[in-house]
């Protein structure tokens, strides 16, 4: 009982939107509802506009802006959610007009990101992100930041105006603390770039599951390798990359990476600051894409995840397409696509088979005896392969593994 009096009702939101024709409008306020939930908000109500362009004070025309405020206050709204970027000026004057706190999509995704990060690096990543969408926005909100007004009299202050040194206070501060982070983050960045190449070093093929938030990518993972990361229906349920060992049925150990949902507009603010971590895809073997099978959708999805990889310079390596999440319905697809569910398991063994099928021009079975005073070669073939058969011989150590096909010069003398 205590600790239900304790909790707190989620914060009441209307979501309001302006439709240049430039997408899809309705569907992107259904996915800013998803986004507002997951930020622990109510949708309660929704505001949208057809307009051939945008007022340049408050986006909204006039009449529509005072139809929101009458819905903010009937609905007891604490808050308007824009579905798109605001300018500093455009947040105040929504706000003198609608009376509750206004935020935009971006700001939106910029606390659940910050909620959600657990590494340091994505707390640092966050902050960057952030701060840099702040920076241009401290101008438009003029004497709420002001620590010094103007003085009177036709003194050196009436001249400085309002809040001038406030601002460039704030300014000053934000870039120092830009900078800070941005040379931290290229510090962890060479840090990760080290342990990338003794990966690769190390030849252990890498796989990357991509794709939209919430299509379950972390349940996937799970379901393979018996891993426990976090997985909940919600949008960026998972901030940080996972890397969790895999074995495939060939006996090929590979490491499965778990990466950050995309969504469609993602903030630029979020792609600059996060790519450090997602252009860690670029050095995959394999990558994973995984679309919703329940969501009508779902090409959508794909054509949003093709254009981040695009971004990151993934091409030319290989790409499976996964449809996940089949259980929920019973859309139609043409013969051949790869269907799963993480939850009943249904697809899983054909998707192996298909990464065992893609990593095989890299990899090749083989049978090795080796003589007592050469047993040093089993090294690589237990580090960058995989040993299934181990028998101790007269002759010497037999064995039956997957080696690479770059180390299979070393056994040529030893092939059975």
């Amino acid at each position: 009982m205590t600790e239900q009096k304790e909790m707190r009702p989620p914060v009441k939101a209307v979501l309001l939107a302006v439709d240049l024709g430039q997408y899809d409008a309705q569907r992107s306020l259904e996915e800013l509802a998803a986004l507002a939930e997951a930020n622990g908000m109510e949708p309660v109500g929704e505001v949208l506009q057809k307009r051939d362009a945008i007022d340049v004070a408050t986006v909204l025309g006039e009449g529509r802006v005072a139809e929101a405020k009458l819905v903010c206050q009937n609905l007891h709204a604490e808050v308007a959610i824009f579905d798109g970027e605001l300018s500093g000026s455009q947040i105040r004057n929504l706000e003198q007009a609608l009376e509750v706190e206004v935020i935009d999509r971006t700001m939106l995704i910029l606390e659940i990101f910050s909620s959600r990060a657990i590494t340091n690096e994505g707390k640092l990543q966050t902050e960057l992100a952030t701060l840099r969408y702040r920076l241009p926005r401290l101008t438009g909100l003029g004497q709420s930041l002001s620590r010094q007004g103007g003085g009177g009299g036709g003194g050196g202050g009436a001249r400085r105006g309002a809040g001038e040194s406030k601002l460039e206070y704030d300014r000053r501060h934000l870039r120092r603390r830009i900078d800070a982070l941005s040379q931290r983050l290229k510090e962890l960045e060479a840090r990760r770039g080290e342990n990338r190449r003794a990966r690769q070093k190390s030849g252990v093929p890498v796989i990357s599951l991509v794709g939209y938030t919430n299509v379950g990518k972390s349940s996937l993972l799970n379901r393979l390798c018996g891993a426990d990361v976090l997985e909940a229906d919600m949008l960026f349920a998972t901030l940080d990359p996972t890397a969790r060992k895999l074995t495939l049925p060939s006996g090929l150990t590979v490491v499965a990476v778990d990466t950050v949902g995309f969504v469609s507009r993602l903030p630029h603010h979020l792609v600059d600051a996060f790519k450090s971590t997602l252009e860690e895809t670029a050095y995959s073997d394999v990558i994973v894409k995984v679309a919703d099978a329940s969501d009508p959708q779902r090409e959508e999805q794909l054509a949003v995840t093709d254009e981040v990889l695009e971004q990151l310079g993934c091409a030319g390596i290989p790409q499976i397409t996964v449809y996940n999440k089949c259980d929920k319905g019973a859309l139609s697809f043409t013969p051949g696509v790869l269907l799963t569910s993480a939850r009943t398991g249904l697809g899983l063994n054909a998707l192996l088979e298909e990464l065992d099928r893609q990593l095989s021009s890299r990899m090749r079975p083989v049978k090795l005896l080796l003589p007592y005073d050469q047993l040093g070669l089993a090294a690589p073939l237990r580090q960058r392969g995989s040993v299934t058969v181990e028998e101790y011989r007269p002759e010497g150590v037999y064995l039956e593994g997957i080696a690479k096909t770059t180390d299979l010069h070393l056994f040529e003398p030893y092939l059975v």
